[in-house]
């Protein structure tokens, strides 16, 4: 790989890293700007810092929990989880695009010269698309299969949301979900790229679409306490206050709302709930030890231990004859 190319991918990287943070902020103060006049009462610059920022959610052994946990977690993002994204979409990409030209015989973009900008939306699009049904289905898999869901468990430990809640995520989690968002969205951008594309004349690995998925999802904002709705774009696009309900405790919301960035996944597969306008919820878990995820020991440890566990007792399970008796 040529000096020139590494440069180009680290300046790319560099500006959607600058761009997405400025555009998430500013969602962030769009949205509680417009839950603060909703919200009615004294209206003044004081009061709205207050209602961003209210001092008890902020103070709480969460919160505290959240805000240690993304330091940490900031420093591995560049060395760790944004490279894991790019090689395991990129590989199937790859394999994909090989296995296409040895078969079909394509060794051009079926489309020739550079992509025009109809290409580029259409190749966009697809891309949300594949990357949305590829995390809709691990987020359906993290909570039905007790394996994957000790390591989301780090997630739904969170008792208040900061916006930063979004990042409360076991790096293992977030690795294991990056190798499978490289099967639907590699297979989806290897066969772009025999259709009509160079990847890097439009995007490095897809990291474009990560950018763009972010900023239209509202991560930041729906791991807040603001309760913001789209009306009638909820059906399509999957509001702040629909997520928040996916973190609610109360047992008639278990495994509902799983998608990021669309609402009807949800729709279509029947684990769609739709929260009352003003409905407030209580954020958690029921686990007796839930206060142990509360530190960092908790949020990194706790869940490997676990997990450990579930493989201890599987394999005890699978070597056990029936009338093998386990001394306890």
């Amino acid at each position: 790989m040529s000096n020139t190319f590494v440069e180009m991918i680290s300046k790319r990287l560099s500006f959607e890293s600058l761009a997405a943070m400025l555009l998430l902020l500013a969602t962030a103060f769009v949205c509680a700007g417009v839950a603060y006049w909703k919200n009615g009462g004294e209206r003044s610059p004081r009061e709205f810092l207050t209602f961003m920022f209210p001092r008890d959610v902020l103070t709480t052994a969460s919160a505290k929990a959240d805000f240690a946990f993304w330091l940490t977690k900031r420093l591995m993002t560049p060395f760790l989880f944004i490279p894991a994204g790019a090689v395991f979409v990129s590989a199937v990409a790859y394999c994909t695009r090989f296995v296409g030209q040895a078969v079909l015989g394509i060794h051009d973009p079926i489309v020739p010269g550079p992509p025009g900008p109809a290409t580029i939306v259409v190749f966009t699009v697809t891309m949300l698309v594949a990357y949305d049904i590829s995390y809709y289905l691990y987020h359906v898999a993290q909570h039905r299969i007790p394996f994957l869901w000790e390591l989301h468990k780090v997630h739904h430990s969170a008792e208040v949301m900061v916006g930063i809640t979004k990042d409360r995520v076991h790096p293992l989690d977030e690795l294991m979900n990056r190798a499978w968002d490289g099967l639907i969205p590699g297979l989806c951008f290897g066969i772009w790229t025999l259709i009509a594309l160079d990847p890097v004349e439009v995007t490095i690995f897809g990291i474009n679409v990560y950018v763009m998925r972010n900023i239209l999802m509202m991560d930041f904002v729906r791991h807040t306490h603001l309760r913001i709705s789209f009306g009638s774009i909820n059906h399509v696009v999957l509001c702040p206050h629909w997520h928040q309900l996916h973190h609610s405790t109360n047992p008639k919301h278990y495994d509902k709302n799983f998608g990021l960035l669309f609402s009807f996944w949800d729709r279509l597969f029947g684990t769609q709930c739709i929260p009352e306008p003003e409905e407030a919820f209580t954020f958690g878990l029921i686990d007796r030890d839930v206060d142990a995820y509360q530190s960092l020991f908790g949020l990194y440890l706790l869940p490997l231990k676990k997990m450990g566990g579930h493989i201890a007792s599987s394999f005890v399970a699978r070597n056990t004859r029936p009338n093998d008796k386990v001394l306890p």
